[in-house]
């Protein structure tokens, strides 16, 4: 390849520092810059002077020596006044420049349209930009061009139109009509741009950039390459475009070779920017020697000081691990941000040297969330969870990003309860979760193949409308698969509008782990008609696939295509799947032979994949040999001693097995106790919720999860349809406005009662609010249905809710009569008869209102029956938190008390008199997953006439 001259230096960056000594002669030994004398100020110079020295200082941040200059004037014009209130304008200050616009003596079109630019560079000023354009007492092509511009910059692309449409034919082309293909640009849309350039009478070079560089971005290089040879003049800015493209689109040497072309034009001048973009891609691509001769450039041109150009190179040496180089770029630097800092933190990081990432860490004299995250990361990197858990706590300021980082570290350490409990934390903070920390916390609950945490993780996605999200689409595949629930995983892949190689390898692992060979083979198929190449990942995925489905021809086919197909090089883990494979199936001495042809010392995985097919197959000699090396590599691991020894019985060698077993214990050796499985009791797992105790509603679902998931009578197509269902109804009953689900403690309501929020999302029975008293309201319900089941006795409230509602639930999935599914309503009521002592519950009713569209005939079923309550009225106090029998005793009797003296009293006692204690209802509006604003109620039904009741 041509490189960039025989003075470029192309040895790494240490031959570089040999370019700077020469070049800082040749540029501060050059004799004596002649500055120009200043006009005498009562000259029309001196004010074009001023106006000069204005502009520049605006423009080199030095407003300050602007301001001075600017009120030492003894006349000013209105160039003057526009350039003080640019200065403003570019150095950020809006309010200073808005202030200076309107004492401004007299102002021009020039003053109208800076003032514009000013809010339209600040995308939150459109409006206050707009207001001034319609106020314009006359306006030329900058000024709507301007206004085109801030509209398309907010976003606003319908303002944008209406205003271009508005334009005068004449000042259209090309300002106004590149302001409005930059909008159309920025807001994606590609065609609508290119209507506009090809209707264009009059396009210019920046016409011809913005559309290269909008085709590039969409990926179109090949169109963006044809107009580019259509131009008849090119700058900088189109040249930096399609280098940009075709480095973006994977061409680097393409791309390059454009910047070498860049370079012998002599009309066009290489900037910092195009630099910038070409040491980025050197970095990403591998490409170290290029990098060096960029950087060496860069520093012959004078763009040193630069801190973007540096920034990039800093990221460049720290890719490439030359932490030594990138820290001399960084010390060289004169000029530096927190964006500096940060790269070079990151590269330290990077290359896994968490001492010095510290020690530099500590030195940073500014720090921001980006820097703290770095360190948090750099440690979660070493398994120091702890260390990252303490640099968390110091953080000033906390964002989603640096709450991620801590949750995607305890995930990457496998310390999967402490992540999701962070996570609740994270909700619990009021910080909204990002892509990434969705995908994290799905890893976690599939690494304790936690079902029930993924559904309510999975149930915030689609609320937060994330649910087309690459990696959390890839997180919840996998998520489904490890829990057992490969139909639900399927589904989800299925929906991936365009899935990519983590896609298809997290698929192929599900079909793989639960038994789908065939599936798996299918879809590898698939993968390779869309032009997805496979990976490490893909192979040992469909190795896995082919082990478990007993696929031998298909496994030494894909096994032998890594390297002759793809030029990928076997793994360990890749032979030890083919070994067990070749071991499952009873060859064994194939499976010896590869084992010999392993090109680096075999692992116990190979070991123990051969010693599991020896006892299979009773193959004492190979056993013997298997397990003597996992004797070697695994000296405290008990397993191969106990599975030789019982291969050794199995073969008639009970004496050689009694001696393995001697050994074993002669050595000190014991098996470890077994574990719980997380998927058969996972329902158990109670660290989701922060260690709290929770109420019925939790666990009867949890029992109703568990119970049928995991049942053998059920199969996974079952399984899978209740999982779906139950998602809905959680969708259904999760608050639009809370996304925390930290348990609220439960408290009693003395003010007046309001609208269960749940009501506004899902059916409720309808009533009209005849009184509001202290800590209580009389309602009328309508005529309503309820299905009921049996009186419940002799369980607690809590036991009897969770024993009803599993009926309930079976109910309104469609087991009934009709087989109808029903629609969730609220609330879940349960009828309490109490006896022996004041509310001292013996009885209970559980019952489900009803939809309207089901009034009319209620789906009968066994074990249940409908009740019709004609007009009733009810005396209610509402209660929050979660349900227990201790508190609906203290809330029925605190109901009684705000009601004694009252004509609902009267009517309570009437309506009741044959009871020895007054029956009441417990209702209960919420979900069991919403765990704060929870909803509760105590009722007293009593008749009254509707004459008294007024």
């Amino acid at each position: 390849m041509l490189l960039l001259s025989k003075r470029t230096y192309t040895h790494g960056y240490k031959q570089l520092s040999q370019v700077i000594n020469p070049y800082c002669i040749r540029r501060y030994s050059t004799a004596a810059i002649q500055i120009p004398s200043k006009p005498s100020p009562k000259t029309s110079k001196y004010i074009v002077y001023c106006n000069t020295q204005i502009t520049k200082h605006g423009r080199s941040g030095n407003l300050k020596e602007a301001v001075s200059v600017f009120s030492r004037m003894p006349t000013k014009s209105v160039v003057s006044w526009t350039a003080m209130l640019t200065a403003y304008a570019d150095n950020g200050q809006i309010e200073e420049a808005r202030d200076v616009f309107d004492e401004m003596p007299e102002r021009n079109i020039a003053s109208w349209n800076a003032m514009i630019t000013a809010y339209v560079r600040n995308t939150r000023g459109t409006i206050e930009a707009s207001e001034l354009f319609r106020q314009m007492p006359q306006r030329n092509a900058v000024s709507y061009a301007a206004m085109i511009t801030g509209f398309g910059r907010a976003g606003m692309m319908e303002k944008a139109e209406e205003l271009y449409a508005e334009t005068p034919v004449i000042w259209r082309d090309p300002v106004c009509s590149n302001a409005l293909i930059s909008g159309y640009l920025k807001m994606g849309e590609l065609k609508e741009a290119i209507q506009v350039f090809e209707g264009m009478v009059e396009k210019d070079v920046v016409s011809w950039s913005s559309m290269v560089d909008g085709y590039c971005k969409h990926g179109r290089i090949e169109e963006a390459r044809d107009l580019f040879d259509r131009m008849t003049e090119r700058n900088v800015v189109t040249w930096t475009a399609i280098i940009n493209g075709y480095l973006r689109t994977g061409g680097f040497r393409y791309g390059f070779e454009f910047f070498l072309e860049m370079r012998r034009i002599d009309s066009v001048k290489t900037n910092p920017t195009t630099l910038t973009i070409i040491v980025e891609a050197c970095g990403y691509c591998g490409r170290y020697e290029e990098g060096c001769q960029v950087h060496g450039l860069a520093l012959r041109m004078g763009f040193e000081h630069d801190v973007f150009l540096g920034n990039s190179v800093i990221t460049m040496y720290s890719m490439f691990g030359c932490l030594d180089e990138a820290s001399n770029v960084f010390n060289w630097m004169n000029k530096k941000d927190i964006v500096s800092s940060n790269c070079l933190l990151h590269g330290y990081v990077q290359a896994q040297d968490t001492e010095e990432a510290y020690r530099f860490f500590l030195k940073m004299p500014e720090k921001d969330v980006v820097s703290w995250t770095t360190m948090i990361t750099g440690f979660s990197s070493k398994g120091l969870t702890q260390k990252c858990i303490e640099l968390f706590n110091q953080m000033p300021e906390k964002d989603d990003v640096a709450w991620t980082a801590v949750i995607s570290g305890f995930v990457n350490n496998g310390e999967y309860e402490a992540a999701i409990s962070w996570f609740i934390q994270m909700l619990h903070e009021a910080v909204r979760p990002n892509p990434l920390t969705f995908s994290s916390v799905l890893s976690a609950s599939a690494g304790l193949a936690a079902l029930n945490q993924g559904l309510q993780i999975h149930a915030h996605v689609l609320k937060m409308d994330m649910e087309f999200d690459l990696s959390i689409q890839n997180s919840l595949v996998s998520m489904y698969s490890k829990c057992g629930n490969v139909l639900d995983a399927y589904g989800i892949f299925e929906s991936i509008r365009a899935p990519n190689t983590i896609s298809f390898n997290s698929m192929i692992t599900a079909f793989a782990q639960n038994g789908y060979g065939n599936e798996a083979i299918s879809l590898f198929k698939k993968m390779k008609d869309e032009g997805r190449e496979p990976n490490e990942v893909t192979f040992l995925g469909m190795l896995s696939a082919c082990t478990h489905a007993g696929l031998v021809e298909e496994g030494w086919y894909y096994f032998k295509s890594m390297r002759s197909t793809y030029n990928i090089e076997p793994g360990p883990d890749h032979y030890a799947c083919m070994v067990d494979l070749l071991g499952r199936s009873g060859f064994l001495d194939e499976a010896m032979n590869l084992i010999n042809s392993v090109p680096f010392e075999p692992h116990s995985g190979i070991w123990g994949a051969l010693l599991g097919a020896s006892r299979t197959h009773l193959r004492l000699d190979l056993a013997n040999l298997a397990a003597q090396k996992l004797f070697e590599l695994e000296p405290n691991n008990a397993t191969p001693y106990v599975v030789l020894s019982d291969i050794c019985s199995a073969a008639g060698k009970g004496k050689d097995g009694e001696q393995v077993r001697i050994t074993k214990k002669s050595k000190g050796i014991r098996k470890s106790p077994g574990k719980f499985d997380n998927v058969m009791l996972n329902f158990m797992f109670r660290g989701f919720y922060g260690g709290c105790v929770f109420s019925s509603m939790w666990d009867y679902l949890a029992v109703l999860i568990s119970s049928t998931l995991f049942s053998t009578k059920f199969s996974i197509n079952m399984a899978a349809s209740l999982n779906l269902f139950k998602l809905s109804c959680l969708l259904s009953l999760l608050p639009n406005s809370n996304l925390g689900i930290w348990p609220e403690s439960r408290s009693g309501n003395n003010a007046a009662v309001s609208p269960p929020p749940s009501c506004s999302r899902i059916e409720c029975p309808s009533y009209d609010v005849v009184h509001v008293g202290n800590g209580y309201e009389i309602r009328r319900y309508n005529s309503t249905a309820w299905a009921s089941t049996s009186p419940i006795e002799d369980i607690s409230l809590v036991e009897a809710t969770r024993t009803g509602f599993l009926q309930l639930f079976d109910y309104i999935q469609g087991k009934n009569n009709y087989e109808q599914t029903i629609e969730m309503t609220a609330p879940v009521i349960t009828q309490v008869s109490p006896s022996d002592g004041p509310f001292c519950s013996s009885s209970f009713v559980v019952s489900f209102f009803v939809p309207k569209e089901n009034q009319a005939d209620p789906p009968p079923a066994k074990g249940l029956h409908v009740q019709r309550w004609e007009s009733t009225y009810a005396a209610v106090r509402q209660f929050s938190g979660f349900v227990e029998d201790s508190d609906v005793g203290e809330e029925a009797a605190a109901l009684t008390s705000s009601l004694s003296g009252t004509i609902w009293s009267a009517a309570i006692d009437k309506s009741h008199k044959s009871e020895t204690v007054t029956e009441y209802i417990v209702a209960q509006y919420n979900s069991p997953f919403e765990f704060k604003n929870r909803v509760n109620e105590i009722w007293f039904l009593f008749d009254m006439e509707d004459g008294n009741a007024m």
